[in-house]
């Protein structure tokens, strides 16, 4: 690529990736979209590539490249058109295991970070509930020290887990509680590593519209007992590891959302230059080409922004604003680009078969998760305004 923030180290990086990705992973994926499961033999594979641990420190199994190695896998992720296996594969790396380096210690991250970034462990994040989304000082799932040792019972529920199911450990978020009337606000919020096999913990999946290969599940915490040495940081400053955590993760989304952009841009492309209608192909016309190269114009200024919010963020600066309209700009285009190549598509995007149908009823999550459009818009009126 002929970029500012791309060295010749990371197109190489780039071209690798693209090539282990569609030679060892896409095969598999229209597979796993119909048994709607990723095997976990999935993880091992992108760990023996390296693609668990770009960023993360070599003390733990990491690589510590240049974050925008991180910025051209997650492109390319994106571009394999299957949301479900981009979304588990950037929660376990960019979500889950992140807070495990920004709050972990020593041990946590050789007990839990190491293993995930070789595979052998996956990573899910449980911080949203049935009742708090975006909402984070609303959680109610609660942790209480127990009277034996340095223990805490953690009790209440999470929803929409991605890897829930499949997860070895979830990095979940409780309000500590001392069993008086329930507290608000976030400054009793927790990060625990809870092992996902622990008695009190069930787990149930969920259906969804899209990411059928992803498993998503709700879960219980009954009574869970988890150990001091579980708390991610010092007690009470969950909320601080959150919000600072989120701007990865909307960096990760948009990028993600990028990727997907190209795969569905690609396939317009390729069946508007074979499908005939009166005479030549639909790319003849104007009203396609037209559409086409504005899709295009749109998705470069949205790639451009979220670049630069990406480096803002491998520069150690405050990019909260950056990062909150690359998510929007970059996930409502996707939506939007989905919409308009199925058109290109007429009747033949809208059999379920269609690789863009799945690409239609994919991305639409992207505007949800990891934040709302509405949260976006109200971050960037209450950091701009």
């Amino acid at each position: 690529m002929n970029s500012i923030y791309f060295s010749p180290e990371t197109d190489a990086f780039r071209v690798r990736t693209r090539r282990f990705l569609c030679e060892r992973i896409a095969p598999h994926l229209e597979a796993w979209e119909s048994e709607r499961r990723i095997p976990r033999d999935a993880w091992k594979l992108l760990a023996e590539e390296g693609l668990l641990g770009l960023h993360y420190p070599s003390a733990y199994g990491g690589r510590e490249l240049p974050f925008f190695h991180s910025v051209a896998y997650l492109e390319e992720l994106g571009r394999l058109g299957h949301s479900g296996f981009r979304g588990a594969m950037s929660v376990h790396s960019y979500m889950a295991t992140t807070y495990l380096q920004l709050a972990g210690d020593h041990h946590q991250k050789l007990e839990y970070l190491k293993p995930a970034i070789q595979g052998d462990k996956i990573a899910a994040l449980a911080i949203t509930e049935p009742q708090a989304g975006s909402d984070v000082s609303s959680i109610r799932c609660e942790a209480r020290a127990m009277s034996v040792g340095d223990r805490y019972s953690i009790r209440g529920s999470k929803a929409f887990v991605t890897n829930g199911l499949n997860a070895d450990f979830m990095v979940t978020a409780v309000r500590m509680s001392d069993g008086s009337a329930a507290s608000t606000g976030s400054g009793d919020i927790c990060l625990f590593v809870v092992d996902a096999r622990a008695p009190g913990v069930t787990r149930t999946p969920v259906e969804k519209v899209g990411w059928h290969c992803s498993d998503t599940a709700s879960v219980q915490f009954e009574d869970v007992v988890v150990e001091t040495g579980q708390l991610l940081g010092r007690r009470n400053t969950g909320f601080f590891w959150i919000m600072k955590a989120f701007q990865l993760e909307r960096i990760a989304a948009a990028l993600l959302a990028l990727g997907e952009i190209d795969y569905a841009l690609e396939l317009a492309r390729r069946y508007a230059n074979e499908r005939e209608v009166f005479g030549k192909t639909i790319a003849g016309h104007q009203v396609i080409r037209h559409r086409l190269a504005e899709l295009m114009s749109h998705t470069e200024a949205a790639r451009q922004l979220t670049y630069h919010a990406a480096w803002l963020h491998s520069q150690g600066k405050s990019a909260v604003s950056q990062c909150a309209m690359a998510k929007l700009r970059a996930t409502e285009l996707a939506v939007e680009v989905a919409g308009q190549c199925l058109q290109i598509f007429g009747g033949h995007g809208y059999l379920s078969e269609a690789p863009i149908s799945r690409v239609f009823r994919d991305t639409r999550l992207g505007t949800i998760a990891g934040g709302t459009s509405e949260i976006m818009r109200e971050i960037i009126a209450e950091t701009e305004l």
